[in-house]
C-alpha cells in the first residue's frame, strides 16, 4: 500500500480457535483461545489479540516513542570510550614474573573453554601496545578502559613481593595513552584473581578484603598520578553467579548455590568500600580522581503486561541484578526486597535465619556512599514471570523468577544477547529514581557476532545507533545525569568460556596470522562519527562536517583468510555449508 501503490482496502484474520477440518482442533489459528474441554467454551484473548487491537486502533504501524530517533548532543566533555580486560587481551601469561590467575588455571582445565582456547597469547597486547593505541586513535575516543592483572603486579596476591616489571608495563601504557591525548579508565579487578589467593579460599575468605585493599593501595600509589577514573570491580554479579553458582566461569564452583554467592558478594562489597576509603583518605586530595564500582544488569519487562505478578517478577530481576550491589553502596544496605526474598526462602527450607549475611551498623556506615559515579554495564533486556521453587535453597529460588526473550527481538552472535535498545533508557531512569540521579558512566555496551568474518558489521552499527540514541533520550528527555559511554570492546578477544568464537570488537583480530593484526570494521567509522559529533546531528539541518560514517578503506582492502571448520551454534560447518549460511544471511539482510 505505502511503497508499491497496491489498493488494499481491508484485512481480516481468525477471531477464535475453531474446527480445522482434517486437523480437527490440533491447530489454533484464532486471536482468542477456546477451551474445548469446557462445555461453556470460554474465550480467552491471546497476546496477538491485544497486538491486533492496537494495529486497528492506530490504523497501521506508527513508530513508537522507543523507535523514534532523537537528534541532539551530549554535554560538553562527555566521556567517549572503548574497553578491554587484561586476561582477554594481554597474553604473556608467564612473562616477566607474572603469577598465575584463576583464569590461567580454568582455561587449562579440559572441558572448561570452548575449542580449548586460552588467554596464553590472546591479542598479545602485552607486546603490541602501539597497535592498540593506534586503534584507539582511529576510533577517536577520549578515554580507554582497561584492567590491571592483579597477579602481574602482585604474583601471589599480597604485597610481600611487588613485581616491578608488571608495574612498568602499566606505567608505559599510561604514558602512551596520555601522549595520544587519551585518558585512562582503570579497572582494578576484571576477574583474574591470583591463584595463590584462590588456594586459600578466594572471595569466600574474608581476609581477601584486606588483600584487595592493599592491592588497590599499591596501584593508587604507583599509577594514581596519571589516572582520573578508577573502577574497583567489574560486574560482581558475574563473579558471584557465573563463578560461584553456575560454575561456568573461574573458579568454577557450582556445589553450594545456597550460601556461597551471598558470602562472596558480601566480601566483594566490603572490599570495594575499603579500596574507596584508601583512595579517599590517602590520594584524593593530591590526585583528584574518581573511584566507583561497575555493576551489570539486564532490564526486565513483565512477560504478560496484564499481570501484576509479572511486573513484580521484573522488579525482582533488576533488584537481584543491579540492586544486590548498588543498594548497599548507594543506599547503605541490601534492599528490603532482596532481604525479604532470601529470608522467606530460607525459612521455607527450615533454616532458622536468612542465608543473606547482615552488615553491622558500623559496616553500613563505612559502605554507604563509597562511590563517585555509577558505573553500568548493560547489553540486553528480558521478559520475567514468577515461579514457585518450593523450599529449594538456591540463589535462583530466592529470586523466584524465570526469564525468557521475546522471539521477535533481533538475535546476535551470543545466545543470551538479544537487541533491546528500549531497556537501556528504562534502566538508566530506574537508576536515576532509585539512587538520587548519580553521575552515570556506561562502562560496557556492545554486541557480538560469530561465524564467518564480515568486516561490514552492519548489525553492530545498528546496535550502537539504537542503544546510544536511547542514552541520549535518557539524558535530554529524562534528565538522567549521563557523563560517559563505553563501547565493548575495542578488539575481538577471548570471550571467557566461549573462547574466540564470539566477537564483540570494533577491530577484527586475525588469529591465523602470528602477528595478530588489528583490522577496523565498518562500525569504527560510525562510532568515531558519533564521537566527533558528540551525539546525533539532525540530518534535516545538514550536512554536518562531523558526520562521516563511511566504510573503512582498510576493511575493503584487508584480505580475510578463508575460515575452515567454522562453527555455527556449536556445530562445525563444511565450506559448502558456510557458503549456504552466508547466502541465507544475505537474504535476511535484503529482507
Amino acid at each position: 500500500y505505502e511503497l508499491d501503490g497496491v489498493k488494499v482496502k481491508g484485512y481480516a484474520t481468525y477471531l477464535m480457535d475453531s474446527f480445522q477440518f482434517f486437523y480437527g482442533y490440533i491447530f489454533g489459528f484464532g486471536l482468542h483461545h477456546i477451551d474445548f474441554t469446557n462445555p461453556h467454551r470460554p474465550r480467552s484473548p491471546k497476546f496477538s489479540a491485544h497486538v491486533y487491537y492496537n494495529i486497528m486502533k492506530d490504523n497501521g504501524f506508527p513508530l513508537t516513542e522507543d523507535e523514534k530517533m532523537l537528534y541532539g548532543e551530549f554535554k560538553k566533555d562527555f566521556i567517549w570510550s572503548s574497553a578491554t580486560a587484561s586476561y582477554q587481551i594481554e597474553g604473556a601469561w608467564r612473562a616477566d614474573g607474572k603469577g598465575l590467575s584463576i583464569w590461567d588455571k580454568f582455561t587449562h582445565t579440559p572441558g572448561k573453554i570452548f575449542e580449548h582456547d586460552t588467554g596464553d597469547i590472546a591479542c598479545n597486547s602485552y607486546n603490541k601496545m602501539e597497535d592498540d593505541i593506534a586503534a584507539l586513535k582511529k576510533v577517536k575516543v577520549s578515554h580507554y578502559r582497561f584492567s590491571i592483572s592483579w597477579p602481574r603486579v602482585l604474583p601471589d596476591g599480597t604485597t610481600k613481593y611487588i613485581n616491578q616489571a608488571g608495574l612498568n608495563y602499566y606505567q608505559k601504557l599510561l604514558d602512551a595513552l596520555l601522549a595520544a591525548n587519551i585518558e585512562p579508565q582503570v579497572t582494578l579487578y576484571h576477574w583474574d584473581l591470583p591463584q595463590a589467593l584462590q588456594d586459600v579460599g578466594g572471595w569466600e575468605n574474608e581476609t581477601i578484603i584486606e588483600r584487595f585493599r592493599d592491592y588497590a593501595d599499591v596501584l593508587f600509589k604507583n599509577l594514581g598520578p596519571k589516572v582520573k577514573l578508577w573502577i574497583t570491580f567489574n560486574e560482581p554479579y558475574i563473579i558471584t553467579v557465573l563463578g560461584h553458582v553456575q560454575g561456568a566461569h573461574a573458579p568454577g564452583f557450582n556445589d553450594r548455590p545456597d550460601t556461597l554467592p551471598y558470602i562472596v558478594s558480601h566480601n566483594i562489597i566490603k572490599a570495594h568500600a575499603e579500596a574507596w576509603h584508601v583512595y579517599n583518605d590517602k590520594y584524593r586530595a593530591s590526585q583528584n580522581g574518581m573511584v566507583s564500582i561497575t555493576v551489570n544488569s539486564d532490564w526486565a519487562e513483565p512477560r504478560n503486561p496484564y499481570k501484576q505478578e509479572d511486573y513484580e517478577a521484573a522488579r525482582n530481576v533488576v533488584e537481584f541484578y543491579l540492586g544486590w550491589y548498588a543498594h548497599p553502596i548507594f543506599n547503605g544496605d541490601y534492599s528490603p526486597l532482596v532481604k525479604k526474598s532470601v529470608l522467606e526462602q530460607s525459612l521455607a527450607g527450615g533454616l532458622p535465619k536468612s542465608r543473606l549475611p547482615e552488615f553491622t551498623p558500623e559496616e553500613i556506615k563505612r559502605i554507604n556512599g563509597t562511590y563517585d559515579y555509577f558505573g553500568l554495564n548493560h547489553y540486553c533486556s528480558v521478559l520475567a514471570f514468577p515461579v514457585d521453587f518450593g523450599d529449594t535453597q538456591h540463589f535462583e529460588a530466592d529470586r523466584g523468577v524465570v526469564v525468557i526473550s521475546d522471539r521477535t527481538w533481533l538475535e546476535t552472535g551470543s545466545s543470551w544477547l538479544r537487541m533491546t535498545p528500549f531497556g537501556l533508557r528504562r534502566l538508566l531512569k530506574f537508576i536515576k529514581d532509585e539512587y538520587r540521579n548519580p553521575p552515570i558512566i556506561i562502562t560496557e555496551n556492545g554486541v557480538s557476532e560469530n561465524g564467518p568474518v564480515d568486516l561490514n558489521d552492519v548489525h553492530r552499527i545498528y546496535f550502537y545507533e539504537k542503544y546510544i540514541n536511547q542514552v541520549l533520550k535518557a539524558y535530554l528527555l529524562d534528565g538522567v545525569n549521563m557523563i560517559g559511554y563505553t563501547a565493548w570492546s575495542l578488539l575481538d578477544n577471548l570471550e571467557w568460556a566461549v573462547g574466540y568464537t564470539e566477537r564483540f570488537g570494533l577491530f577484527y583480530v586475525n588469529r591465523t596470522d602470528p602477528d595478530l593484526p588489528r583490522t577496523p570494521k565498518a562500525s569504527v567509522s560510525f562510532y568515531s562519527s558519533l564521537i566527533s559529533c558528540n551525539g546525533f546531528p539532525d540530518p534535516a539541518t545538514g550536512p554536518h562536517e562531523c558526520w562521516n560514517p563511511k566504510s573503512e578503506p582498510e576493511a575493503k582492502k584487508e584480505p580475510i583468510p578463508a575460515i575452515n571448520n567454522e562453527r555455527f551454534q556449536g556445530v562445525k560447518l563444511s565450506e559448502k555449508t558456510e557458503e549456504k549460511k552466508t547466502e541465507n544471511v544475505e537474504l535476511e539482510r535484503k529482507f
